[in-house]
């Protein structure tokens, strides 16, 4: 039967799933896109150095807190209607961004928008896992690994774009203007045609308010010292850090004994799964090394090399590029080719970064753009194998009744693990940078290494998967 007419398949849903994609990638382009946005905020509301940090990593902390809440709501609540607020919330904050005359209105309206994108993406994961079934399930995550990775690549280019159309000092606003008309957009369709799904329970279960607590307690103590590492001493950060891991062991506590009686805001049980837990831990530390990517590649071009924001938006293009191919590809062939798939992704993000570094070497001048565009281009056709393959691996045995709270849980696994790999690679960075003398070709070329190091410890994970799969199941 042709996949467009699957017996008992919404009519609409590829129509939805176009909705959530378009809203999804609206979101995650703004983790990436306001990054060469910054010196543009900086002229044009003579922003200190400290409120330039916190529209950054403001938006990265709100939104990681959210996304498990927030996806335990769409599975008790209704996706549908989950979706819808967190679309207007981030349309109405983007709005509120744009025209922010100073510092404090422009992190305020930072804060608010990454709530509502951790509010959006749980439930286009938990979307995808009720309206899709076998195969149309991985073209449909395949979809969406399109969008993480061009979402992440393209925004410095889009970003370029925009400053260079409203100027120096007001093209900053267009940035996040530009995600109104979208917004708009969206929530007409959005009713139109994603559907209420019939098994959305009608009592509604408790939210788990402690568990929520302490893992909101315990995300922010992670994330905080992470995304403020460069404001934070190691005294600050250290305990900050412990704090936050006592805190999840609290909450593995608590989840366990609330989970005798009640549905907790996360099911522990997930973790039984051998391919959601390897695949959130390797999606976790790919995600490290994958989103430094472009961070230490920017401050490489417009702070060593003098590139314009258009200029350092166009070198990232070639991963784009490559990444929007293969995800496609992967999300077809990723179930009959499972795990191996994934490892293979991982094999060649490795190997061309490797290349990238050594181009950096030979051509550490001007000229390094086009040193750079193959091997970026082959990183970017490796990544593309990797996450939606692994995103539809991952949540290929979950249930759709706790679709939503799983993606929440891979996803902040995913935010996590991009803090984790900023703050890392770029301690690297800016520490060479200043021993140095101001040699970014060196500090880059550093920082690719640590970034090529958190990339194979995946690939260790993803091996290992494949090696347990191929073992005999105990009768």
């Amino acid at each position: 039967m042709s996949p467009q007419y699957r017996e008992g398949a919404d009519p609409y849903r590829w129509k939805a799933l176009t909705v959530c994609l378009v809203s999804g990638f609206m979101t995650l382009l703004d983790v990436s896109i306001v990054n060469v946005a910054l010196p543009s905020i900086r002229a044009g509301l003579e922003a200190p150095q400290s409120a330039l940090q916190w529209v950054v990593s403001g938006y990265a902390l709100t939104f990681g807190l959210v996304l498990v809440p927030a996806g335990r709501f769409g599975d008790t609540h209704g996706r549908r209607n989950a979706f819808v607020f967190g679309v207007v919330l981030f349309t109405a904050a983007s709005a509120a961004a744009g025209l922010a005359q100073n510092p404090t209105l422009l992190i305020v309206a930072r804060l608010v928008q990454g709530i509502a994108g951790g509010v959006i993406n749980p439930q286009v994961s938990g979307l995808i896992q009720q309206l899709f079934r076998g195969a149309e399930r991985g073209r449909a995550f395949g979809m969406l690994g399109t969008v993480i990775g061009i979402s992440t690549a393209i925004g410095p280019l889009l970003g370029g774009v925009l400053i260079n159309l409203g100027g120096d000092t007001d093209g900053w606003r267009l940035v996040f203007y530009v995600n109104v008309p979208i917004g708009v957009l969206a929530v007409a369709l959005a009713y139109r045609y994603i559907r209420p799904a019939p098994q959305e329970p009608r009592r509604r279960q408790s939210m788990d308010p402690v568990g929520v607590l302490l893992l909101a307690v315990s995300v922010l103590l992670l994330l905080l010292p992470l995304v403020e590492g460069q404001e934070w001493g190691a005294s600050a950060r250290w305990p900050a850090l412990l704090a936050g891991l006592a805190g999840l062991a609290a909450f593995v506590a608590w989840e366990r004994m609330y989970g005798r009686h009640h549905q907790p805001v996360v099911d522990l049980s997930l973790f039984r799964r051998r391919s959601y837990a390897l695949g959130a831990l390797l999606a976790a530390l790919y995600f490290a090394g994958f989103t430094a990517i472009f961070f230490i590649l920017t401050l490489y071009l417009q702070n060593g090399l003098g590139y314009s924001a258009l200029e350092a938006g166009l070198v990232t293009t070639p991963f784009a590029a490559g990444s929007a191919v293969t995800s496609l590809f992967g999300g077809r062939f990723v179930t009959r080719l499972g795990r191996p798939l994934v490892a293979a992704g991982l094999v060649t993000v490795a190997l061309s970064l490797a290349v990238t570094a050594l181009a950096v070497k030979l051509v550490p001048g001007t000229h390094v753009a086009w040193a750079t565009a193959v091997p970026l281009l082959l990183a970017g056709l490796g990544s593309g194998l990797v996450i939606s393959p692994n995103q539809t691996l991952t949540l290929s045995e979950v249930p759709v009744s706790k679709a939503g709270a799983a993606g929440g849980v891979l996803q902040t696994g995913q935010r996590i693990g991009a803090a984790v790999g900023i703050a890392a690679i770029g301690s690297v960075f800016f520490s060479q940078v200043a021993s140095s003398g101001g040699d970014y070709a060196t500090a880059f070329r550093h920082s690719l290494l640590v970034t090529i190091a958190f990339v194979l410890v995946a690939l260790v994970v993803a091996v290992a998967d494949v090696i347990a799969s191929r073992r005999p199941s105990p009768t």
